[in-house]
């Protein structure tokens, strides 16, 4: 099964920049994945773990974000974080018009959250606007 994406190359390119400068800028994280709402990885920079299984986490996770948000009416669904003992998940919502993307970060227990919450919105925004 195949997903024909509608991004540019020009974005793609920039997710994978993006993906790649957050791995390296922030201390902790062991992984960052662009992909497509139902889960194709789009860009990815890993230390550790596969960017395809990464991404269809990510796609999951998304998609219960986006029920709660809309059973609640709470509004447009943006992030969801997942702590745990070890680490934390960070997924972001993208929304575009051409494509909706997911973001995702997995940390370890060195991270700080808030650091790599701030970076992942901020790689979110980025993919916004392109």
């Amino acid at each position: 099964m195949s997903h024909k994406l509608k991004l540019a190359p020009a974005v793609k390119n920039l997710a994978k920049r993006e993906s790649q400068s957050a791995l390296d800028e922030v201390d902790g994280l062991s992984a960052v994945v662009v992909a497509t709402i139902d889960g194709f990885d789009v860009a990815s920079a890993m230390r550790t773990g596969e960017a395809a299984r990464v991404a269809a986490m990510a796609s999951s996770i998304s998609a219960i974000s986006q029920v709660v948000s809309q059973e609640a009416s709470l509004g447009r669904n943006k992030s969801v974080t997942i702590d745990t003992d070890d680490g934390f998940a960070i997924v972001y919502s993208v929304h575009r018009k051409d494509d909706a993307l997911v973001v995702i970060a997995i940390a370890k227990g060195g991270a700080i959250l808030a650091q790599v919450n701030y970076r992942l919105a901020s790689l979110a925004r980025t993919l916004e606007e392109a």
